[in-house]
Formats: structure tokens, C-alpha cells, sequence
């Protein structure tokens, strides 16, 4: 199978490009290479046969019918997006371009592109979403694919807005798409200004450990080499116009991550001087509109598609410390990129 992936130089996008072109799909990475990208991501399979590289941007028309009409893709794995919440708050017009304008520019050229080829049966659209478009919950309960969609940030709703259109482009015209929702990832080449990666550099930099709020907030945990192995199954087993809840299955809340993380630092990289990592954190004010919990229920992905998570919270955290222990070079390389290290998201 030839696969369009689009972001594919992103976190979980290249993920997606490693484990595809690993079985044996070809693979065209396209990816406008903004701030988050990054090509080494994709190193390990740059030099394969199976892999092609267009730098292009969704909201692009002209480029996207022109690497369709020269890669000839059996299926499009849509990852491409602008992702970060506190982004969003300080910017949230990017996020409207390329997360709606984009997706629905992506899903014209896709259609132009499937009726030109006589609307094949096998060629799939595959949208990847977030558990985020579901809003907030309280205590107890979790996602399903059918919880009403409630977002309360600019990136939630923009990603709504492009789930919207993936199904009307279903309804209306036919595009054989299938859509999942993810609940957080992480994992290698997680970009260093997520919360995970944040902790583990600036804990390794001797810098305070920002919290917000008091880390209450619970997200359900999911390993993107998992996330990736999870995409593939559904866009090649889900049945048409449906989506899956992708979770995995490892609630926690900020607070404990964090005291995780310490905890694996102080085995394998103790602080100079002595003193424990946990020390270093630091509750800061709560970002405007901040989630209290996330948590998915995967029956469906489970029972229709055969497929649960295989890393376990512990074993995940322990992988990705050590990952960032073992790759200083590329996080040093993206240290200087605009906002990295940065309190973003305060909203004035």
C-alpha cells in the first residue's frame, strides 16, 4: 500500500512514517516544515526505497493535486495540524488555517484525486483527531465515540471543526474516510514543549518543573509507537464513515507524571549537588479553559478492530527518559526554536 501521510515529520506523524515504511508500505511524508517538524525524525527510513519527502504545505491546493497526481497514494493518514494548546491561546489564527482551512483543502484534493481514479473501492482517508474535541470530564466516566463534542480551547475546536468536515465530505460526496480520536501522547521525539518533555529537560537543565494549577488535571497516557501501531489498524480494518476512541488505558494525573519522571531521573541521571528532582517543582497559574480530565473508553477499537495498547505507563515513561538521555543532540537542535522552553498560553 502507498500512504500519504501528511505532518509527517511531526511527533506522532513520523512515528507513523517509521512503523509504515517498517512493514513494507511506501510512504510520501508531506510536511510543510513549520516550527515542530523536524527531519531527523524520519532519519532511520530517509535513505529506503519506500520513502519519498515533499515539503507542502495543506492549505496549498496546486501542491497537494500535484503529489497526488505524481505519487498515486492508495491512502491518505491526515496527522498534519497545529497541535499545542497554549499556542493556540496566544495564536489562535493559525490554528483556523491550518487545522480547518488546511483539512478541508486536503480533503478537496483527495476527492478530486479518488473520482479521477474511478472512485477505487480500497483508497481510504484517514483522519487522526484528539479526545480534546470532547471537552472536560469530572470525576468519573470516560469518551466514547458517541460523547457529544464540546470543545473549550481554539486548537479542541478547530479540531472539531476539521471532524466535522471529514464526515460531511463522507456524507456528501462519498469519500471513503475513517477518523480516530487520540487521547495524549508521548514518547521519542516528542517536541520540547509538551509537558512530558518540558519536565524531563528542564529537570536535566536544573530549572524549575512548571505546573499548572495543582496538577490535578487527569489525561489518559498513550505511547506513540503504540499510537502509531493503532493508526495502521484502524485505517486498514475500520469500517467506512466510523471513528475509534484510541486511548491507552493509563490515566494520570499532571502532578503524578511529573513525580514519575523525577523519580526515574534520580536513578539514572542523579543531580549534581545532590537533592532530589522532585524539588525543582514549581505550580504556576492554570492556563484559561484548562481540561480537567480525559479519559477514553477503547471498547470499540478493542472488540471491532482487535486492538489494545501494549506499553504500560511505567514501561512508556522509563522508555521515553532514557530516550531523551540517549538523544541530546536533537533536543539541543530545537532548543532555539521560537517559544521552546517558554510560558505560552496565558491569554493577556
Amino acid at each position: 500500500m502507498k500512504l500519504l501521510v501528511t505532518g509527517g515529520a511531526g511527533f506522532i506523524g513520523s512515528a507513523v512514517v517509521r512503523l509504515a515504511a517498517g512493514r513494507g508500505h511506501e510512504v510520501v511524508n508531506l510536511d510543510a516544515l513549520t516550527y515542530a517538524a523536524c527531519l531527523e525524525n524520519v532519519a532511520e527510513v530517509a535513505e529506503s526505497p519506500l520513502y519519498a519527502f515533499e515539503e507542502a504545505d495543506i492549505r496549498d491546493a496546486a501542491a497537494l493535486d500535484r503529489v497526488f497526481a505524481e505519487h498515486r497514494p492508495d491512502a491518505v493518514m491526515h496527522l498534519a495540524a497545529e497541535s499545542h494548546v497554549d499556542r493556540s491561546i496566544d495564536g489562535p489564527g493559525t490554528f483556523i488555517e491550518t487545522n480547518v482551512t488546511g483539512t478541508y483543502t486536503l480533503l478537496e484534493a483527495a476527492r478530486k484525486y479518488w473520482v479521477g481514479q474511478g472512485r477505487p473501492e480500497g483508497f481510504r482517508f484517514h483522519h487522526i483527531s484528539t479526545d480534546e474535541v470532547f471537552g472536560s470530564l469530572g470525576a468519573t466516566g470516560k469518551f466514547t465515540e458517541e460523547t457529544p463534542y464540546d470543545p473549550r480551547s481554539p486548537y479542541s475546536a478547530s479540531k472539531a471543526a476539521s471532524d466535522h468536515l471529514v464526515r460531511a465530505w463522507h456524507e456528501t460526496y462519498g469519500l471513503p474516510v475513517v477518523l480516530s480520536n487520540c487521547s495524549n501522547n508521548y514518547g521519542p521525539y516528542h517536541f520540547p514543549e509538551k509537558l512530558i518533555p518540558v519536565i524531563i529537560l528542564n529537570a536535566l537543565a536544573g530549572k524549575p518543573l512548571p505546573v499548572y494549577g495543582k496538577g490535578e488535571n487527569v489525561r489518559d497516557w498513550l505511547y506513540v509507537e503504540d499510537h502509531a501501531d493503532a493508526l495502521l489498524t484502524v485505517l486498514e480494518k475500520g469500517a467506512l464513515g466510523r471513528s475509534y476512541n484510541i486511548g491507552g488505558e493509563n490515566e494520570a494525573k499532571n502532578i503524578e507524571i511529573v513525580r514519575r519522571i523525577c523519580g526515574i531521573l534520580d536513578d539514572k541521571r542523579p543531580r549534581e549537588g545532590g537533592g532530589a528532582y522532585a524539588e525543582l517543582i514549581e505550580f504556576v497559574a492554570d492556563r484559561p479553559g484548562h481540561d480537567l480530565r480525559y479519559a477514553i473508553d477503547p471498547t470499540r477499537i478493542r472488540e471491532e478492530l482487535g486492538w489494545r495498547p501494549s506499553v504500560t505507563l511505567e514501561q512508556g515513561l522509563e522508555l521515553t527518559v532514557q530516550w531523551y538521555l540517549d538523544n541530546e543532540d536533537w533536543w539541543r537542535a530545537l532548543q532555539g526554536r521560537q517559544g521552546v522552553g517558554e510560558r505560552l498560553g496565558k491569554a493577556g
